[in-house]
This record gives structure tokens, C-alpha cells and sequence, in this order.
């Protein structure tokens, strides 16, 4: 299994030292020519302004989306997450566009508001994960194709699956608990 993992900006060197800690192939990704052969992505938080500028200016933005098309597993994590979206209900972010959820951007405020809480994650186990959400966004709407996966206490969502595809607003790989990255390799792996 070989996993890619965006590296344009952001935190792609948390997720790739989580992959390294799971002896999973790990490749950064910066060119259109490093997605050959990949088996999953995974696209980090980070600003999200920024990773759609240079996604254009790298041209990856349409060869990610026909990879998703063509059934490509992808992890979008915060600013990863807002570009997996349809639509982006408070910006003029072009997001890939590939996953049924509409999502806001800084949604919990600046980055005095970020937080963390325990989350309670079913697909995961019983044992709570820590969120770790840094100028997280939400979702704030859902198509029928996609199953929300965690909700904080006021019942905003914050994770989802939509076949292959699975975003977070918070930051699993900030955390030592590797089970949300080992459940985006099951879904790789065709397990789940």
C-alpha cells in the first residue's frame, strides 16, 4: 500500500510521520506525476486559500478530481476536509468539489477559539478520540450518500464518510491515537 499525502503546506509532515509510525509507504506529494501508482491521499489542513493557489499553479486540482472519480481513496483533514467539499458556503475557495458536504471555514472563530474535546467516533470503538480542532470548519449540510461519522455535543458534525472518501475538521495526526488514519487504511484497504 502506498500512500500519498500532499505536501504543498500545512501539516503534511504530521500525517506522513503517522503513516511512517503505521510502516505504511508514504510519499509527499507536489507534482501531478507523484499520484501515479498511489493506493489513498490524504490532503492536510493547513490554509486553505493557499493549498487551492498552489493545487492550480501545480496543476493537481483536476487530476486529484478525476482520481476520485476513478475511485481514489482520499483523507481530507481540516482545510483537507473544505477542499473534499462540494461547496463552501463562506468563501470563494474552489474546492475539489468531490464529496456530497457543504462546509464553513473557521467556523469556531480564530485560532484563540481553537479547542480540543473527546469525540465520540463509533466506527472507531467505544474509547473516545481526541479532537484537536486549530481554526477548524464544519459541516453544515450533508447529502443522502454521506454518513456522518462524529458530532460534537451540539450536534455539529465534524467527521463523514461518503464511499472512499472521509473528512475530519480536526487534526488526527496532532494526536498519538492512530485510529482514525488506521480507519481511512482500512477503507484503502477495502475492509471497510
Amino acid at each position: 500500500m502506498k500512500i500519498g499525502v500532499l505536501a504543498l503546506q500545512g501539516a503534511f509532515a504530521e500525517h506522513i510521520s503517522v503513516l511512517h509510525r503505521l510502516e505504511v509507504e508514504t510519499l509527499p506529494v507536489r507534482l501531478p506525476h507523484q499520484l501515479v501508482g498511489l493506493d489513498g491521499l490524504i490532503i492536510p489542513g493547513g490554509e486553505s486559500t493557499t493549498i487551492t493557489s498552489l493545487m492550480l499553479s501545480y496543476n493537481l486540482r483536476a487530476d486529484i478530481s478525476r482520481m476520485v472519480e476513478n475511485g481514489l481513496p482520499v483523507l481530507g483533514t481540516c482545510a483537507g476536509m473544505i477542499l473534499l467539499a462540494r461547496k463552501v458556503s463562506n468563501d470563494g475557495i474552489e474546492p475539489v468539489a468531490v464529496m456530497g458536504i457543504t462546509v464553513r471555514r473557521n467556523a469556531f472563530g480564530r485560532q484563540r477559539e481553537s479547542f480540543e474535546t473527546d469525540l465520540a467516533i463509533p466506527v472507531l470503538g467505544e474509547k473516545p478520540f481526541p479532537g484537536v480542532f486549530i481554526r477548524a470548519p464544519l459541516i453544515e449540510q450533508v447529502t443522502d450518500k454521506v454518513e456522518v461519522l462524529a458530532r460534537l455535543d451540539n450536534g455539529t458534525i465534524v467527521a463523514a464518510r461518503q464511499g472512499k472518501l472521509l473528512a475530519c475538521a480536526f487534526h488526527p495526526e496532532l494526536t498519538d491515537d492512530l485510529r482514525f488514519h488506521q480507519y481511512f487504511l482500512s477503507i484503502v484497504s477495502g475492509e471497510q
